[in-house]
Parts: structure tokens; C-alpha cells; sequence
């Protein structure tokens, strides 16, 4: 390769780099993982033959798209602890991955609820899904990134899809009206309002939170819970909107990785009990789906 080749895909990558951060970002969940991914694709880029490369954002996202899913497959194979734990308790701003507000800003354009749930596909899912859904790649090109035939990597997408949004949940009664008190109250939690939080709880609304003993604490009253959840309105920005085990709820996730899970149920339009879910173990069992918002 000349130097002027060298310079002009130097050009031609650096140009493209924002959009190929977002597609790792999007497979892997990590700002740092995805510069990672980023720069073994330049690396790559580098050693390869690109004379005959027709369409050099496609092959780009290809070659990152590969690296992801090595990525993806290491880390399921390395993973011995559950979903949650690599997260600290309490958390605290310098405790959180590198960049911060790199990382809000990042899951705030993808989705907290999406993310924790991409967390939970396999790794040839995951790829199918975003590239296809989000990136609108082929399928031809997504059979011979993860090794498979175009069918069956049309089905590991709608595999994926389906555990996303969650079957049937559409279907369920009173799920929109649920889902604008879910809205509301994570608006209120973000501003620190709490008459705004009073507003969608219940007076006697009844709270059990799992404790790191592995008992159960119950909180009663809509001002007692109120206050206690003002202290977490800090970390609003790592929250979302989901459908937890079917039911409307909430997920904080700093980081993308999943550290608490609340769910709800309703009564006349307010929020009558709450379940919040902090068992690294249990986490990592529950049924979860993106909700909008």
C-alpha cells in the first residue's frame, strides 16, 4: 500500500469512525469496549487488501462487526460472575467506567432498558439484531459475518427482536396507561420533584426492596418512599423504562449493566406496590423488555 492509499483510508475511516463507535457501541455496551473494537478494525484495515473493496462503509462495518462478536463471544465464555456484580454498591460517580458522561451520553441515544436487554442475547443475536434493525444491513451480509445462512441469520434477528420487545406484551390490559404512569414517574424522579413523585404513588403504597442480607425490607407510604427515592434521583440518567417479568417497571443501569431493577403494579392509574430487585442472581434471571420512553 502507498502512502497516498495509507492517507486516504486514514480519511476515509476517520470519517466514518463516529458511526462505527455507535455500531460497537450498540453490539457491546461499552465506551471503552467499542473504541477497543474501533481500533482493531483500523488495525485490521491497515493489513488488509482494500484494492477490490467496493463499498468501504459496508466493508468497515463488517470488519467491526466481526470484532464485536469475537469480543462478545470472549466475554460470555469468560463471564463466571452473574448479571449485576461488577457493579459496586453503593455507587458513586468515580466507581463507574472511564468517561462517564461519554458513557450517559451514549446510552442516553441507544436506551438504558435496550441495552441491559441486548445484554441478555447471545452473541450472534445481538450482532443479527443491530445490524439488521438498527444499521439496516442485509442479510446476506449478516449470514457471513456470523457464519451462518441467510435464513438462519434472519431468525437469530427475529429471535432477538421478539425477546426485546417482549411477546404478546402489547396485549396486555391497561398496559399503555401503565406505561404513562411509569413516564411520569421516572420525569419526576429526574427532576428531584417530589410532589411529582406523590402524584403517581399510591398514600399506602406498599415497597419491598431485597437487601444485601437476602431478606426483604418493606417500606409503607407513598412520603416514606418518595424521600428514600429522591437520593437515587442522581443516577436518573441511568434509568429507563421496561417490562419486568411482563410487568411495567424500571431498570438503573449505569454503564449499560444492570444493577437495579423495579417493578410495579397499579391501582386506578397509581402505583399501589413495588418490587425492587437487587440480587445480583435474581437479576440475572428476570424477563426483560424495552418499553419507549
Amino acid at each position: 500500500m502507498t502512502l497516498d492509499e495509507r492517507d486516504s483510508l486514514a480519511k476515509r475511516f476517520e470519517e466514518d469512525r463516529r458511526r462505527l463507535r455507535s455500531v460497537a457501541y450498540r453490539m457491546l455496551g461499552s465506551v471503552t469496549e467499542a473504541e477497543d473494537a474501533v481500533q482493531e478494525a483500523w488495525l485490521r484495515l491497515g493489513r488488509a487488501d482494500t484494492s477490490e473493496v467496493e463499498n468501504p462503509k459496508g466493508w468497515l462495518t463488517t470488519v467491526v462487526a466481526r470484532v464485536c462478536l469475537d469480543m462478545l463471544r470472549s466475554r460470555k465464555s469468560l463471564r463466571e460472575e452473574p448479571l449485576g456484580v461488577t457493579l459496586p454498591e453503593p455507587l458513586t460517580g468515580g466507581e463507574m467506567e472511564a468517561d462517564p458522561e461519554d458513557q450517559a451520553l451514549l446510552a442516553d441515544s441507544v436506551g438504558i432498558a435496550l441495552l441491559v436487554v441486548l445484554d441478555t442475547l447471545a452473541p450472534a443475536e445481538r450482532i443479527a439484531f443491530v445490524l439488521h434493525d438498527t444499521f439496516a444491513v442485509p442479510f446476506d451480509e449478516i449470514a457471513r459475518i456470523v457464519g451462518r445462512s441467510p435464513t438462519a441469520a434472519r431468525q437469530l434477528a427475529s429471535r432477538a427482536r421478539r425477546r426485546v420487545q417482549g411477546a404478546g406484551a402489547s396485549a396486555a390490559p391497561d398496559l399503555g396507561r401503565q406505561r404513562e404512569v411509569v413516564g411520569k414517574f421516572l420525569a419526576a424522579l429526574r427532576a428531584a420533584d417530589f410532589d411529582g413523585l406523590l402524584a403517581v404513588l399510591d398514600p399506602d403504597v406498599v415497597v419491598r426492596a431485597e437487601t444485601a442480607a437476602g431478606g426483604t425490607r418493606e417500606l409503607r407510604g407513598a412520603e416514606t418512599w418518595a424521600r428514600g427515592a429522591l437520593s437515587f434521583a442522581r443516577f436518573a440518567r441511568f434509568m429507563g423504562p421496561a417490562l419486568v417479568n411482563g410487568a411495567p417497571g424500571v431498570l438503573l443501569a449505569p454503564g449499560g449493566r444492570l444493577w437495579r431493577a423495579v417493578r410495579f403494579n397499579f391501582s386506578r392509574g397509581r402505583i399501589v406496590e413495588v418490587e425492587v430487585i437487587t440480587d445480583p442472581v435474581h437479576l440475572a434471571r428476570l424477563e426483560l423488555a424495552v418499553l419507549d420512553g
